[in-house]
């Protein structure tokens, strides 16, 4: 180790080193073949999440007032538009999938169901995306929470003991040293 340099390119790859100084297995990750994380299949995230909320509150109107043939026809070209707006910001994996699920219009005016059909459907996928997001982020921090412990547990006389009574300091790890008992000194 001494004497190799650094290195500061942001990998992702980390080692967790026992008490002994060698390098401790760390925990399966997740398998290779499955392809990327959601976290990572959304490119765009921001433009996602905007493109969402605008469909989400489109399919609100349209359920909530019927729409003449204009209105119509408009609603269709914003619902082409935002798919092909949502492909920009997604990995080419999600880019199929969403083709593969949304429906298409034809170029006569789609009725005001069809219309509510395509808007639900887009909207629940974007939401089982985000909910995909929001877990795999809980993940991370539950991973990232784990390694941290485990490197907690691996410091010289560390006891792995949890301090009791320290509110906002949940799993710290006690030193060794007197126990000090609530009250006054005497």
């Amino acid at each position: 180790m001494a004497g190799e340099p650094f290195d500061h390119t942001g990998s992702e790859h980390h080692q967790v080193i026992g008490p002994d100084g060698q390098p401790v297995a760390e925990p399966e990750a997740e398998d290779e073949s499955q392809g990327r994380s959601v976290t990572e299949l959304v490119e765009q995230p921001a433009k996602v999440m905007r493109i969402g909320s605008m469909i989400r509150l489109l399919l609100e109107e349209v359920k909530s007032a019927p729409l003449d043939e204009a209105s119509r026809a408009r609603l269709r070209d914003i619902h082409q538009t935002s798919i092909k707006e949502l492909e920009d910001g997604l990995a080419p994996e999600l880019v199929e999938e969403l083709e593969r699920l949304s429906l298409p219009f034809n170029e006569t005016t789609p009725s005001d169901d069809e219309l509510r059909i395509a808007q639900a459907q887009l909207v629940g996928w974007l939401e089982g995306l985000f909910h995909g997001i929001q877990t795999a982020i809980y993940a991370q921090q539950m991973a990232s929470q784990a390694q941290l412990q485990q490197m907690r547990r691996a410091l010289p006389g560390a006891q792995g003991v949890p301090v009791q009574g320290r509110p906002g300091v949940p799993g710290q790890v006690a030193e060794d040293g007197p126990q000090q008992r609530p009250g006054m000194y005497l």
